[in-house]
């Protein structure tokens, strides 16, 4: 199995991306985001929300250094963007316009995408701590079938957290998911506030 794959990346890829993403904290956020959607609806939500993920991980596991340096962009600034964003999303939960009734043709597809997909689940974080590791990597089969598979479990474990928020929300009732809704909101606008703290220091550091 070691000359298939190097446990050690694999490991490392695993444990660091489970941190970032974080699968049990996403349960809250996802039940605040598609509160107002029924139980297949959320399920199709989820179902979006991880393509999305994927394929953005994947995407700028790729081609993201690439991209990133052709339009001058650097990773403080991806992090502060994704960190504003977040701020955004954070403050409509604390408001509570999140739950406000809006045509279910849209809210599937717009919540999964944005701002589920990214930069909930695939954010500065998650993209910066996978475009690292493949920087580091050799390049051998070992690396890279180390690294595909540590970002595939970690996915795997956000449909899981996400598939069952269902019994969840069960639970909570309507209620006890509005009280999840702003305290979610709260430390969403936590997470924001820090990306952009940490952006500021990376640039100040840079100059």
């Amino acid at each position: 199995m070691s000359a298939v794959i190097d446990l050690r990346l694999f490991t490392e890829v695993f444990i660091t991306l489970f941190v970032i993403m974080d699968p049990p904290g996403t349960v809250p956020i996802f039940l605040s985001l598609t509160g107002a959607m029924t139980s297949r609806q959320r399920k199709h939500a989820a179902r979006q929300a991880i393509v999305v993920a994927f394929g953005v991980i994947v995407s700028f596991a790729v081609f993201g250094q690439q991209l990133l340096t052709y339009m001058h962009i650097s990773l403080p600034a991806l992090q502060a963007s994704g960190g504003l964003l977040l701020l955004f999303v954070a403050m409509e939960l604390l408001t509570g316009k999140m739950e406000e009734p809006t045509p279910s043709g849209n809210a599937g597809v717009n919540v999964a995408m944005v701002p589920l997909g990214t930069p909930l689940l695939a954010g500065p974080g998650a993209i910066v701590a996978t475009m690292v590791f493949v920087q580091r990597s050799t390049g051998s089969v070992q690396d890279v079938v180390a690294i595909a598979l540590g970002v595939v479990a970690v996915h795997i474990c956000l449909f899981l957290a996400m598939r069952f928020a269902n019994v969840v929300h069960r639970i909570l009732k309507d209620s006890g998911t509005t009280l999840v809704s702003r305290i979610a909101g709260l430390l969403l606008a936590a997470i924001a506030v820090q990306l952009v703290a940490d952006a500021v220091k990376a640039f100040i550091a840079a100059g």
